[in-house]
Order: structure tokens, then C-alpha cells, then sequence
């Protein structure tokens, strides 16, 4: 593109027009550029080119500019997507040795201790409560292990997956013939930006647990329903 419009410049500045381009303040009518071609065909080619080339870096400009703008766009999507991320997964006790949690004589939600994940921190150890920062649809898990401890012993392996203090599902075994025994609640919940989501244990109840994790609660955000921020 540069040699033509070298060689265009080239030709132009050889030729020797018949005629003056009048820049006075003449009350003489506009040139036509019909006229001017006939009589300086290489200068009337240059234009030509010139405007052709002036109409391309236009397109391209334009072009240019749609493509930085999805540029940021896909980079805002990106940002947003991973600032809207969203895992947790922890176990009952952060120890390897054998214990139980419970029996007591109220309702106590289960502060679980070891933490396989907490992508987004929405999960609070302290309070074994996870709150909810993006609205979406979320999976929700939970595991249940007791063991009574010897043959003929009180079992009572039971929890209850709540969210705002309302259960959504549980588990509930109490017997004497059963050691050991086990349950898993998963359940998909649409969850609004400061909702509460907590394992809650009944009063009467315990969980036994070591270093296999048996009892864990998870959420993962399948899809956010409103865009992120």
C-alpha cells in the first residue's frame, strides 16, 4: 500500500497540469472535479486512491474500536465470573483423633471445623454458618455419620439442612440396633444475596468423626440468576 501511494505521489508531482488550483478569495465557482480529471489524469487517479485508502483506515478504525470494546466487555464478563465463584466444602473436626459431637439438650448448629474449600469466603467456621453473597441456584450437601460406640448402644444420628432457620431436608435415626450408621442429603435451592445456610443438629442427637471426614457439609453456585457486579 505504501509503494502505490509513493508511486502515486511520484506521478503526481512529475505531471504538469494546465491548470492552477485557485486559493484567492475569487468569487469563482467551485471546480469540477470532472474537469480536473480530464485534464490531469495522474493527479485525479491519486485522489481517488487517496480517498479509497482514507475510506479503508476509516473501516478499519471503526472496526478496530468495536473490537477493543468487546475486548473490555469480555474482560469485565471474565472478571465478574470469577469474582462470582463460589465452592465450600469442610468436614466435622480438624483432628485425626476419634471424637463425637453432642448429645445436647437444645438444637446447635454444627460448627465444621476442617476446610477442603472456601472459594468466595462466604463460609464462617466459627459459626458453621454459610451466607450468600451472589444469588443464584446452589447444590447443596450434606453428610451423616454417627457411631454408637459398642452392639445394643443408643444410636442417634441426625441432622437438618436449614436456610434462613427453615429446614429443607433431613435425616433422623435413632435406634439400638444399629453401631454405626450413616445418611446424605443433596438438594438444588435457589439462595438470594443474604441468605443463611447451616447444618443444625437436634437436641439428643451426635455425630462421631476422625480423620476420614465422615460428616461434611458443601455449597457450590451452579449459576448465578442476576448478573454480578
Amino acid at each position: 500500500m505504501r509503494a502505490i501511494l509513493l508511486l502515486c505521489l511520484l506521478q503526481a508531482s512529475l505531471a504538469v497540469p494546465s491548470f492552477k488550483w485557485d486559493t484567492s478569495n475569487s468569487t469563482a465557482g467551485p471546480v469540477n472535479p470532472n474537469e480536473v480529471c480530464s485534464i490531469d489524469k495522474g493527479s485525479c487517479n491519486c485522489c481517488v486512491m487517496l480517498k479509497e485508502v482514507n475510506r479503508l483506515k476509516m473501516h478499519f478504525d471503526e472496526k478496530l474500536s468495536e473490537l477493543e470494546q468487546e475486548y473490555v466487555q469480555t474482560v469485565k464478563s471474565l472478571n465478574s465470573i470469577e469474582a462470582g465463584r463460589v465452592a465450600v466444602s469442610v468436614a466435622l473436626l480438624d483432628t485425626d483423633r476419634f471424637m463425637c459431637f453432642g448429645k445436647f439438650s437444645i438444637d446447635k448448629i454444627i460448627p465444621y471445623k476442617h476446610v477442603f474449600i472456601n472459594l468466595g469466603d462466604g463460609y464462617s467456621t466459627e459459626t458453621g454458618i454459610f451466607t450468600v453473597l451472589h444469588p443464584g441456584v446452589y447444590s447443596l450437601a450434606v453428610t451423616v455419620y454417627s457411631d454408637a460406640g459398642a452392639p445394643g448402644n443408643p444410636l442417634a444420628a441426625c441432622a437438618r439442612l436449614q436456610v434462613n432457620n427453615q429446614v429443607v431436608a433431613g435425616s433422623k435415626d435413632k435406634n439400638t440396633i444399629d453401631q454405626e450408621d450413616s445418611a446424605s442429603i443433596v438438594v438444588a435451592r435457589q439462595l438470594n444475596a443474604g441468605d443463611v445456610v447451616a447444618v443444625k443438629m437436634p437436641r439428643g442427637c451426635f455425630l462421631c468423626d476422625d480423620g476420614n471426614h465422615y460428616n461434611t457439609f458443601s455449597v457450590f453456585l451452579l449459576y448465578p440468576t442476576e448478573p454480578l457486579a
